[in-house]
């Protein structure tokens, strides 16, 4: 079992940055891949970062791209999401998520998932 906890969203310009923080729980925390969602009103849950077990591996949405850094901290077990140049569409609640390979986060497929934490960019 794996417990998720996510924190570091907030209100924020856009051209801003945040970095998003999500400590797990567990002491197989190294065996997991990891990855980010988000969920806007109104809208499907949409992928959007993940890493595999080592962190050598990164995959994202290409809206992201070059804007957002995932990482991983297999000692401390947590797993961050820097977000830069942010956009008022990046606008949504940020999840994050545990599954047994990021191929496989990347397409919806994961064990677990934390409760969120909001971020919304003004323009």
């Amino acid at each position: 079992q794996v417990q998720l906890v996510e924190s570091g969203g907030g209100l924020v310009q856009a051209g801003g940055s945040l970095r998003l923080s999500c400590a797990a729980s567990g002491r197989t925390f190294s065996s997991y891949a990891m990855g980010w969602f988000r969920q806007a009103p109104g809208k499907d849950r949409e992928f959007v970062a993940a890493i595999d077990r080592g962190g050598s591996s990164k995959y994202y949405v290409d809206s992201v791209k070059g804007r957002f850094t995932i990482s991983k901290d297999n000692a401390k077990n947590m797993v961050y999401l820097q977000m830069n140049s942010l956009k008022p569409e990046d606008t949504a609640a940020y999840y994050c998520a545990a599954g047994p390979a990021a191929s496989r986060i990347r397409g919806g497929f994961y064990d677990y998932a934390g409760q969120g934490t909001q971020v919304t960019v003004s323009s």
